[in-house]
C-alpha cells in the first residue's frame, strides 16, 4: 500500500507533483531521487507488462515546455538507458504524439513529461503502451516499486537516439486533411481559409506552422505559439475563461474563419466559430458527435456526467445516435467506450466536457490536435458546399443558465463523507414527488425539475481526486438556477462534514 509520501503523486492515471520552486508554500517534492525511483518503477512495470527484459525494450520519451521538463526527461532517459533499454529522445512533443510512437515507431512504451494545464511549477509523468494510456492500478504499481526501492538490474547496451517525431506526426495530420477534404488543389486544401491558433505558449504552436500553413491556410493573428514554460499570457486550457476569451478575440480581430485552442500538452482542444462564439463544452461535444456519427449512424456517444439535457436530445433526436452518460474522468469515459465496443456496441466517440475527445478511428486516443483537424476538415467540406460550421449546431438546445458550486468536504475521510451526503440526498429526492431522479445517471445523483420548480437539473458528485463535492446546475429558464440551488443548498446546509 502506498504511504503518504508516494500517495500524493498519484493523480488518476498520471503521476504529478511539484517540480519547480516559485510558488509560496509549495516546496518541490519531485526530487531527483524520487524521479529516479519512479523511472525505475516504470521500467519494472514495463518489463512485466511487455513480457521482455529491459534490454529488449524500446521506449520513447517526450516533454511539454515546462521549465522542469528537460531536467526530468534527462533523469528518465538516464534510468532507462542504464537498464539497457533503447530510448528515443523526442524532446518537445505533444502527449498524443508520444502515444503514436508506439504505433509508428514500434515503441513498447512511451513516457511524456507533463502536468497538463496545471501551473508552471507542477510536472509529472504520463505513460503509454500500444494499448493506450495506463490505468490507475498501473500507476499504483509503478509508485509501489518506487516506494519499495525496487530497481532493475544495471545492463550494458542501452542507447539514446534523438528523434524529431513531431515532424512525422504533423505530416500525418496534413495527410488526413488532404485526403478527406479532397480539394481540387489537392496539396493546398486550406487555401483561402483563415484559421487562428492559440497555443497559450504550450506545446501546440506547431499546429499553425507545421499543419495549417503548409496546406495553404492563413494563420495570421494566431497567438502565443512560442513555447514558454512560465505561461506568461494565460493558462493553456480550453476550460479557462481567460484562455477562451483570448482565442475569441483573436478570431474577431483577425476576421478569421475559425479559431482553435489547445491545452499545454495538446491532448485537449477547443474551437471558436467565425463570429467569435465558443465551440466548447456541450457545443464541442455536440460538434464532435456530428463528426463521429456521420460515418457511424446509430452509434453511441459516451460522455461524462455533467452534459446537458439539450445535448442528450441533440445526439439522440437530431443525430439519431445514442447517448451514454458516464462518470467524470476522461479515462473513465474512454474505457467505457472501449468496453461497449468489446460488447459489440458501436461507440465511435468518447468525450468529456473538458475537451478530452477520443475517437474510435484514432485508437481511442484523446488528441486535441486530431479533434481540431476533424473540425477543420468538416469546415472545409462545408465551405465547398457554400455552408458553414455553425449550421451543424443550429438544433442544439442550450441552457439559459448554468453554474458550478464546489463544496468543500471537511472530514478527513472525504470519500466516505461525500458518498454519505450523496446517499442521503438521493433518499431525500425519492421522498419528494417533484424531484425526478435521472434513470440513466451513473455518478453521484442527478435530479431534474419541471418548469414550476426551476426548469432544469442538478448533479451532485464526488470529485475524482479532491475533497470536493461539485454541484452542477442548469436551467432552461432565467432565474431557474437560483430556484434549484436553494432547493439543494437547503438540504446540504443541514449536513455535517461539509462546508456548505
Amino acid at each position: 500500500m502506498l504511504n503518504d509520501t508516494f500517495k500524493i503523486f498519484k493523480s488518476g492515471t498520471d503521476i504529478r507533483g511539484i517540480a519547480s520552486e516559485g510558488v509560496a508554500d509549495e516546496p518541490v517534492n519531485l526530487t531527483d531521487d524520487i524521479l529516479s525511483a519512479m523511472a525505475d518503477g516504470f521500467i519494472l512495470w514495463a518489463v512485466e507488462k511487455c513480457g521482455k527484459p529491459a534490454t529488449e525494450l524500446t521506449v520513447s520519451v517526450g516533454r511539454d515546455c515546462r521549465i522542469s521538463g528537460e531536467h526530468i526527461a534527462d533523469i528518465v532517459i538516464r534510468q532507462l538507458a542504464a537498464a539497457g533499454a533503447k530510448v528515443y529522445d523526442c524532446g518537445l512533443s505533444s502527449t498524443p504524439s508520444m502515444f503514436m510512437t508506439t504505433v509508428d515507431l514500434g515503441c513498447d512504451a512511451a513516457v511524456q513529461i507533463t502536468a497538463s494545464h496545471h501551473p508552471f511549477n507542477r510536472n509529472g509523468l504520463k505513460f503509454f503502451t500500444r494499448g493506450g494510456g495506463l490505468d490507475a492500478p498501473d500507476i499504483e504499481a509503478i509508485l509501489q516499486h518506487a516506494q519499495d526501492g525496487d530497481k532493475p538490474e544495471a545492463a550494458l547496451g542501452g542507447t539514446v537516439s534523438p528523434i524529431n517525431y513531431m515532424d512525422s506526426y504533423s505530416a500525418h495530420l496534413r495527410d488526413i486533411i488532404k485526403r478527406e477534404v479532397n480539394a481540387e488543389d489537392y496539396d493546398y486544401p486550406l487555401a483561402g481559409f483563415h484559421i487562428v491558433v492559440d497555443a497559450g505558449n504550450g506545446a501546440g504552436g506547431f499546429y499553425a506552422a507545421q499543419v495549417l500553413e503548409p496546406l495553404g491556410a492563413d494563420t495570421s493573428g494566431s497567438r502565443y505559439l512560442d513555447p514558454d514554460g512560465m505561461f506568461p499570457n494565460h493558462v493553456p486550457n480550453p476550460e479557462n475563461e481567460k484562455a477562451m476569451q483570448s482565442i475569441c478575440e483573436a478570431v474577431i480581430e483577425s476576421k478569421a474563419d475559425l479559431g482553435v485552442i489547445f491545452d499545454t500538452d495538446v491532448d485537449r482542444g477547443g474551437a471558436v466559430d467565425k463570429y467569435g462564439k465558443e465551440i466548447n463544452r456541450n457545443r464541442l461535444v455536440a460538434l464532435a458527435s456530428c463528426l463521429a456519427l456521420e460515418k457511424n449512424p446509430g452509434g453511441t456517444v459516451v460522455t461524462d456526467s455533467i452534459t446537458s439535457t439539450g445535448l442528450n436530445e441533440f445526439i439522440e433526436k437530431h443525430l439519431g445516435g445514442k447517448h451514454y452518460r458516464y462518470r467524470r474522468g476522461y479515462k473513465n469515459v474512454i474505457n467505457k467506450a472501449i468496453e461497449l465496443k468489446a460488447q459489440g456496441i458501436s461507440a465511435p466517440l468518447a468525450i468529456e466536457t473538458s475537451g478530452h475527445a477520443a475517437m474510435e478511428e484514432n485508437y481511442y486516443l484523446d488528441d486535441g490536435a486530431y479533434l481540431c483537424t476533424k473540425i477543420i476538415i468538416k469546415a472545409a467540406q462545408l465551405r465547398q458546399q457554400g455552408e458553414s460550421l455553425e449550421s451543424l449546431l443550429a438544433d442544439l438546445k442550450e441552457p439559459a443558465e448554468a453554474c458550478e458550486i464546489r463544496i468543500k468536504i471537511t472530514d478527513k475521510d472525504f470519500k466516505a463523507t461525500g458518498q454519505r451526503v450523496i446517499d442521503e440526498l438521493e433518499a431525500f429526492a425519492k421522498a419528494h414527488d417533484d424531484w425526478h431522479i435521472a434513470p440513466d445517471n451513473r455518478e453521484g445523483i442527478r435530479v431534474s425539475f419541471d418548469k414550476e420548480n426551476g426548469d432544469g437539473w442538478f448533479l451532485l458528485r464526488l470529485s475524482v481526486h479532491d475533497p470536493i463535492l461539485p454541484l452542477n446546475i442548469e436551467s432552461d429558464s432565467v432565474g431557474g438556477v437560483e430556484i434549484i440551488k436553494e432547493k439543494v443548498m437547503s438540504f446540504l446546509k443541514m449536513q455535517s462534514g461539509i462546508d456548505a
